[in-house]
């Protein structure tokens, strides 16, 4: 018995030490994303160029009827000199009216610069990477922007991602903002609206602040051509493509830079078995590039993405475990199955853990007009007992599926999450 209590304590040391330093991470991080926010209260991204480059606007599309029209319609009415882009849609596979209805848009608007790509099973139907790379073939832009297919750009969103990025020519690439424009549809995605500020705010703009380092997301972002060719184009291989190329671009020597005045606003999931689907390919697709890129955290080739493979590693691997465990030993603690001897105030030590994850997203959500209420915050609270423990299975969901599907060699494909 006494064996077993002390591996019961050691296990209780460990989770204690991991949570804490991610929360010490994150608050730092948090930190670092206001700082950021002050200064984006003074950045003018509204004076014109000079000249406007050509960006070549791509959107990947499969099964998209419910959302495409408005996509593209938004495109369309961007605050951005008619003649210096393109709009590419990759209709890959559809068995639904997306073709039609990006017909008809073409047919309506017969003198806009609108590109239909339309594949079939042969060429299509591989996954959002090998879409984008058959748009990019096709492309003639010098940048490259990338929408999703439930996105509803701000008139000023591209504008915004192009200044930022010609003023700066250490920077390979310029990511905006999403937002949740069903946000008010239901708790779940009250929780998702929170949840995605919290992560620009704290990980995007803190990461920036203090390391030049952000991570390129699935949408609302601008990338050099001649960076794309020189990578080869997406990694037809990798689900979490986004993630992907930010590791390859940033061992370029290329930055990218958060700019939260460029916004979209797309449809997250209203339910919560799409929810799970959805998030578990994430995580499925963060664990291989993590996997891929994990051998140079100690070689020098490493430096600009040392922080985020240790970052993502730790929440991946360290913090899901010591939550998981942690959750355990509280569980079995409280049917007084287990018991543990660790000297101190566990009680405390918890209750601490719990009130810093409530200062954190907080801190973020003041960072976003209208965001900071008592309802949101009282949301916080919640989310800590209900959708955080539901991000675990997710999470274990995911390694799972990463390493079943390694093990099987499966390649990748669409993941459609369902639009309502």
């Amino acid at each position: 018995m006494g064996q077993q209590l002390g591996i019961v304590d050691y296990l209780f040391l460990y989770c204690m030490v991991s949570i804490w330093v991610m929360l010490f991470v994150n608050i730092v991080l948090t930190i670092g994303g206001y700082i950021y926010y002050l200064k984006t209260l003074k950045m003018n991204l509204d004076e014109p160029l000079n000249a406007y480059p050509f960006v070549s606007i791509l959107i990947p599309a499969h099964n998209e009827e419910k959302v495409i029209g408005q996509t593209v319609s938004a495109l369309i009415a961007l605050d951005y000199p008619r003649d210096k882009y393109e709009i590419i849609v990759i209709n890959d596979n559809s068995s639904d009216q997306t073709g039609e209805i990006l017909a008809n848009i073409q047919r309506r608007v017969p003198d806009f610069n609108l590109n239909i790509i339309t594949t079939d099973t042969v060429t299509g139907g591989k996954g959002k990477s090998n879409a984008l790379n058959i748009g990019f073939q096709k492309s003639k832009g010098e940048l490259i922007a990338v929408y999703d297919a439930d996105n509803t750009p701000e008139r000023n969103a591209l504008k915004y991602l192009v200044h930022a990025l010609r003023r700066d020519d250490s920077l390979g690439a310029v990511i905006g903002k999403f937002r949740t424009r069903n946000r008010n549809k239901n708790m779940l995605t009250r929780f998702i609206n929170i949840e995605t500020l919290g992560f620009q705010w704290m990980v995007q703009a803190g990461r920036w602040q203090l390391f030049n380092l952000c991570t390129i997301p699935g949408t609302n972002f601008i990338v050099r051509k001649s960076i794309i060719e020189e990578m080869g184009g997406w990694d037809t291989k990798a689900i979490a493509e986004d993630t992907e190329i930010s590791f390859r671009l940033y061992r370029l020597g290329y930055k990218i830079k958060y700019i939260p005045m460029s916004v979209t606003w797309e449809q997250e999931p209203e339910t919560i078995p799409v929810w799970m689907r959805q998030r578990s390919r994430w995580v499925k697709g963060n664990v291989y590039v993590l996997v891929k890129n994990f051998k140079l955290l100690f070689s020098g080739e490493s430096k600009y993405i040392r922080f985020d493979l240790l970052y993502f590693s730790s929440i991946y691997f360290l913090f899901l475990s010591s939550a998981i465990i942690s959750d355990l030993i509280f569980l079995l603690g409280v049917c007084d199955i287990i018991q543990f001897k660790v000297a101190g105030n566990t009680a405390l030590l918890w209750l601490m853990a719990y009130l810093i994850f409530i200062l954190e997203i907080a801190i973020a959500l003041s960072m976003e007009k209208g965001e900071s209420n008592p309802k949101n915050i009282a949301l916080i609270a919640l989310m800590y007992f209900t959708y955080c423990q539901l991000w675990l299975i997710v999470a274990i969901r995911g390694v799972w599926l990463y390493v079943k599907d390694s093990f099987l060699g499966l390649e990748a494909k669409w993941y459609k999450t369902e639009r309502f």
